[in-house]
Parts: structure tokens; sequence; C-alpha cells
């Protein structure tokens, strides 16, 4: 039977494993070794009784007597911390979904990667932050890494049987978010609750607002050249306001391969859940004479400065990946806590890498784990500085 576990099991990329496994036999078909998550205790007890996991893992202390509770009786381990994340991790498993939200993610995926597992990875940040050095790990215990966001899942869909040396370009497409034909003027009033509101895409609050900044979007620009070694200048960014073609791949016999489907992520998680089977899921199928027409247009820069700053940390190489990605995180942060406006976030990012790139040269040094969660935390606290600043000119 194959082993399974499931990190960050509670969020929305966690619930659609959930679903997908669940339909495919559940305990009958898979025996589920561990189930992350966080505050949300009740739905991972639920979760874990449902496939009979063989522990079950809260991200926070104080969540653990709640978890404890839940479990009661069933049999089933209970953890908590960071500390039983990394336990978990270390548990042998044929398939891990690494699906925690933020750098969190980074040191579990890390730790599955070392038996030689399948990782299937919806956590971008660990890319973005330390990717030459996960892709490393991964080639060093024969380990495989399947891609689980959808633009980087139809990439490498469109990539099998072809030679990535005759790719000319990737093209991953964007919704555009929430304010995407918002006039430029009402952007600075927006509200938490506005960002929050995702036009396609049925996702967790961080995500839909990183979606209508687009900073979710230059995340996966530098996820892409990690993840398949394509020159920066290679990768393209189109908003494509209906969310059908996920991503296309340009060769250089001047095709254009496209992958298409429905705004569901059980899509991807499934392909790589199966792969390299297809087998069906539960997905919508596209009626594209009933959808008639499909649009794209290129982005704003003024409106997504978020993307421009990926490809200036791309240049910058080193630790840059990690110091955008905390500032990025503690940015959201401030602006979901009315701290800051929404068009701040992407001031307090440029002024954080700035100031960090001056100091100390983010893309001088080795790269190393240590490196990252130092930059990290420099990064986060710098940020947390520049949006205090912020407020006092305000």
């Amino acid at each position: 039977m194959r082993r399974i576990s499931v990190f960050g099991a509670t969020g929305s990329i966690g619930e659609s494993t959930f679903d997908l496994l669940m339909r495919q036999g559940g305990p009958e078909a898979y025996h589920t070794v561990a189930l992350t998550g966080g505050r949300n205790v009740a739905r991972l007890a639920a979760m874990a009784r449902a496939l009979r996991a063989e522990v079950a893992v809260t991200a926070y202390d104080d969540c653990l007597p709640a978890l404890r509770a839940a479990l009661a009786g069933s049999g089933i381990a209970v953890a908590a911390g960071e500390a039983a994340l990394i336990e978990a991790a270390d548990r042998p498993a044929d398939w891990i979904m690494s699906a925690i939200v933020g750098a969190a993610g980074l040191a579990p995926g890390f730790h599955a990667l070392r038996h030689g597992t399948t990782l299937a990875l919806a956590n971008k940040e660990s890319l973005v932050t330390a990717g030459p050095l996960l892709m490393a790990e991964a080639a060093k215990h024969g380990a495989r890494i399947l891609p689980v966001d959808s633009e980087h899942s139809a990439v490498f869909q469109a990539l099998v049987g072809e030679d990535i040396a005759e790719v000319e370009r990737i093209i991953i497409t964007a919704s555009g978010g929430a304010f995407r034909d918002w006039p430029m003027e009402r952007l600075a009033r927006a509200s938490v609750a506005e960002a929050s509101s995702h036009p396609n895409w049925d996702m967790g609050q961080r995500i839909t607002i990183d979606s209508a900044s687009m900073f979710n979007k230059a995340l996966e620009v530098i996820e892409t050249r990690e993840y398949f070694g394509i020159a920066p200048e290679k990768i393209e960014v189109l908003v494509h306001p209906e969310s059908l073609v996920h991503a296309l791949v340009g060769f250089a016999d001047g095709a254009l391969m496209a992958h298409l489907g429905a705004p569901d992520m059980r899509h991807a998680i499934g392909y790589a859940l199966n792969w390299p089977r297809r087998d069906p899921l539960p997905v919508a199928r596209l009626d594209l004479a009933a959808i008639g027409a499909l649009s794209f247009r290129a982005p704003d820069p003024a409106r997504y400065p978020a993307l421009r700053l990926a490809y200036e940390v791309m240049a910058l190489g080193g630790t840059a990946g990690a110091a955008f990605n905390a500032a990025k995180e503690a940015a959201l942060d401030g602006f979901i806590a009315g701290e800051i406006g929404f068009l701040q976030m992407a001031a307090v990012v440029e002024a954080v890498l700035a100031e960090m790139s001056s100091r100390q040269g983010l893309g001088n040094g080795a790269l190393s784990l240590d490196n990252v969660m130092q930059t990290d935390a420099e990064a986060r606290a710098l940020a947390r500085v520049v949006m205090g600043q912020q407020r006092t000119v305000a």
C-alpha cells in the first residue's frame, strides 16, 4: 500500500488533496503516515480519523491539548510545534504533499527529500528562497519533486517528451486578481476584504491577496527559473482573466503548447498524485464553444510592481529570494492587520531589498540553509521597521 503524508492538510491545497485521497479509496487505498495543520485542530482531527493517520501534528504548541482531546481514543499519535513537523517529515513515505504556506514549509520539505520520496510541491516559497539547495537535495537522495502550482504543473505536462534545450520561452498566466480592472487611484484605498475575493479561484486569504498584488505571480516567476532551469529573460507573464490557460511553452520552431483546464487545483494535485498515469479526476470539462473566446493582455508594470521586483531578485541571486519572500510575508501581515495600505506592500518589499542589498550584498556568499533562515529573519525584522516608518510618515 502506498504510504503518503500531507503537510498543510487544513489549507486549501490540503483540503483538495484530502478530497482526492478519499475519492480514490481513502484508508483502503493509502497508508497515511502524517497529517499536519495549523489552528483548525477540529478539521485536522477529522481528516486524521478519516484517513487513519499514524500521527497528526499542529504547528502551534498551544493547540496541542485541543488536538489531543479531539483524537482521544483513536490510537492516532499527536504532536505540536516545529520539531514535531520535522519529526513527521522524517517518517518515511512514498508521496508527500508539501502545502504549508510560506517559508515555514521549507524545512519539512528538505527532510522529506532525504528519504528519496516523491515530493508534490505546492510550497512555492521553498524554491524561491532556496531553490538550488532543494533541487540539489533531491538529486543527492534520488528523490523526485513534482510541481503542484497550476502554472508549473502545466509547464511540466507540456514538456513531457520534449527537450528543455529547445524551449524558447515559458509563459505563465495570471488572472490579474481582484483588482485587475480597478482604476489605479482606487487601489490605495483597497480593503482587506476586497483583496480577499478572487474572481476565479477558491483559495486561502493570503494567496488570494497575493494574487491581487501579483506577488504570487512574482514568486512563480522565480519558481519557474528554479524548477526548469530556464533563463529569466525567457520567462513571461500574461494576464488571462478567464484562468483557463494555465501556461504556454514556446519552442525553437515557433510552436506554442498550451495547457488548458478549469480553475480547480485538484487537476494539478491529481496529476502529481497519480503521475505518471492520468487517472480520472472530478474536475469540470471545458466546453470551448460555450466559452467562446479567451483573452490575454500584458501586465501593467505600474499596477503590478511585484513582477519587476522578481526579475531584480533573480538578477541578484544568492539569498535575495529569501529576503524577497520574507519581506513580502511581513508586508502581507501588515496589510491584513490594517497597518499599511495595499499599495504600500510593494514599497515595503522594495525598501527591504534595497537596504539589505546595499548593507550586506544579498547576491554574495555561499547559499546554505543557515544563510537562508538568517536572511529570512533579518528581512522580516527590517520590514517591520520600514512599516513603522511608513505609518509615522502617514
